[in-house]
């Protein structure tokens, strides 16, 4: 922590120094697409700049996947010379669409850093989706050219789009560009640079626009991250440290919060591939010395039951980061049994595709004070909890979550009426999740999409499987709301136990009554001891569950 000779900054203190007048993050507010809206004062103005920027870390490692070590200087090198195909043989221009379909793979970054290079739209296709759905993604953004890996191309084909494969046609065609040099477009912050598709869990997936600015302001905001760290006594500087890449470069987390980052701060991108096994991943994190690990909870929940991890060299890591679907204070403290950084490494978050990054943080001292909080909001991000005719309430009502900041999505893909129902007056992006502030800190209370109207009361899901959560023979649950003839719904949870746990529908019944008022309490009950179905990113699929 930086101090003077007879004064130790504050916390707070070392925030205004920093994102004050003349810090080198400072915040002011600038006209972003029609509204005010806090950005930082210095920062790059395209993604292209970032790339030409990365050369200096050299031949530090950007990607780890497996055998293959990719440095910063071979990247650039790979995608300036990927950029040229794209653009020479396959006519990508500003604006132009390239999808990308595969599992994870160092190609795939590649690709991305080319297209938005070109000043072109990388459009992130998910890798589970099937046949039909690809057809759709394909229709609904037309891009000029696919890539994809072997196991996905065959379900392109017929598409009459040009389709590439990573494993073959990519390398031919770069090697057909050496030592071309990084494009060098007129890019503006506000052309769109990524179209990433929502998660899907209700009705079909809308392609959020997310654009140069959006993804430079999480860059920014990862910076000043590092530096407070730093400030703050932190001994592992952001080019040492070793972020394990375990989620979908479909999804924020991995894409905009962990592998666009590290081009600026020289991380390494330590990349898993292939279906998640606990004693494989472990072993990744001895071998690559990981130090950074954010999960989903289902992921989470695979290393608890798993159990004794002692015999796994995990000294490595300094931060645990859950994120993505949320996750109960007795779930944390079942994590914190089995894994040792959790005990005092262990962060939770708040965020959604429409935002690009976590809106807010709950560190492991937030966490401490509050365990069920998913924190502050970050910097640059505006928050306010509102009424149903839009009014801000104060601290401890409950309302709609907004957000207005420069993370927030461009809007929805050729979709004018979905963007306008979720981007409203001054750029704030009514969210649908119910939460309140508490002490400045956010509590989620439940998608609003997932309300429960029984008899004229409001019934909250999460609230109800938080309660269920707590008890040891629950695995895992979802509560949802289905017809009653008399009070318009009644609450019904499907509830995942324990083999052998002995729980039945009148031990939880009695369990939640003994917590919750008699509304809340589920008068339709299914026990059982198979897994609910969740998507690539850790959401359960609640169309997918019958109560």
């Amino acid at each position: 922590m930086s101090a003077t000779a007879d004064h130790q900054e504050t916390v707070p203190e070392i925030l205004r120094r920093l994102t004050g007048p003349g810090g080198a993050f400072e915040l002011v507010r600038e006209d972003v697409l029609g509204a005010r809206t806090q950005v930082f004062a210095h920062r790059e103005r395209s993604l292209a700049d970032v790339v030409a920027a990365s050369v200096r870390h050299g031949e530090r490692d950007y990607i780890v996947a497996g055998d293959e070590r990719i440095s910063f200087t071979e990247h650039a090198n790979r995608v300036a010379s990927l950029a040229r195909v794209l653009e020479q043989e396959y006519g990508v221009g500003k604006g132009d669409r390239v999808a990308l379909l595969a599992a994870n793979n160092p190609g795939w970054v590649i690709a991305f850093w080319a297209t938005v290079s070109l000043g072109a739209i990388a459009v992130a296709y998910n890798s589970w989706w099937t046949a039909p759905e690809i057809a759709r993604g394909i229709e609904h953004t037309r891009p000029k050219v696919v890539l994809a890996d072997a196991r996905r191309a065959a379900k392109v084909d017929g598409s009459g789009v040009p389709l590439l494969t990573f494993e073959k046609d990519v390398p031919d065609l770069v090697r057909r560009h050496p030592g071309a040099p990084l494009p060098k477009p007129e890019i503006d912050e506000d052309d769109p640079a990524v179209i990433m598709y929502t998660s899907g869990t209700s009705g079909r997936p809308k392609g959020a626009v997310h654009t140069h600015r959006n993804l430079l302001a999480v860059i920014g905001y990862l910076r000043y991250n590092n530096v407070l760290a730093a400030e703050l006594g932190d001994p592992v500087a952001p080019e040492d440290r070793r972020h394990l890449l375990s989620l979908p470069l479909f999804h924020i987390a991995s894409l905009h919060n962990l592998a666009v980052p590290r081009l600026m701060d020289g991380g390494t991108v330590v990349m898993y591939q292939g279906r998640f096994e606990v004693d494989r991943v472990l072993r990744l994190i001895e071998r690559e010395r990981v130090t950074n690990w954010g999960a989903v909870p289902t992921m989470a929940n695979r290393l608890i039951e798993h159990g004794d991890l002692s015999g796994y060299d995990l000294s490595s890591l300094t931060s645990f980061a859950l994120a993505s679907a949320p996750s109960t204070p007795a779930f944390h403290e079942r994590l914190r049994a089995v894994l040792p950084v959790a005990r005092d490494g262990l962060a939770n978050s708040y965020g959604l595709t429409e935002c690009c990054t976590g809106a807010a943080v709950g560190t492991p001292a937030d966490l401490a004070v509050a365990p069920d909080t998913l924190g502050r909001p970050v910097v640059g991000v505006d928050l306010e909890v509102r009424d149903p005719a839009g009014r801000p309430l104060p601290e401890g009502q409950e309302g709609e979550i907004c957000l207005r900041s420069p993370y927030v999505m461009l809007g929805y893909w050729e979709d004018p009426r979905a963007t306008a129902q979720s981007i409203r007056a001054d750029r704030w992006l009514h969210t649908g999740d119910i939460g309140m502030v508490e002490d400045g800190r956010l509590r989620l209370t439940s998608r609003r999409s997932d309300l429960i109207l029984r008899g004229g009361e409001n019934v909250y899901p999460a609230e109800i499987e938080s309660v269920l959560s707590e008890h040891p023979g629950v695995r895992e649950c979802l509560v949802t709301g289905v017809p009653h003839p008399d009070l318009g719904q009644e609450v019904a949870a499907v509830v995942v136990i324990d083999a052998g746990s002995g729980l039945n529908e009148e031990t939880l019944t009695a369990f939640v009554s003994e917590r919750l008022a008699y509304y809340k309490v589920p008068s339709r009950w299914r026990v059982t001891d198979e897994s609910l179905p969740r998507n690539a990113t850790g959401k359960v699929i609640r169309r997918e569950v019958h109560a």
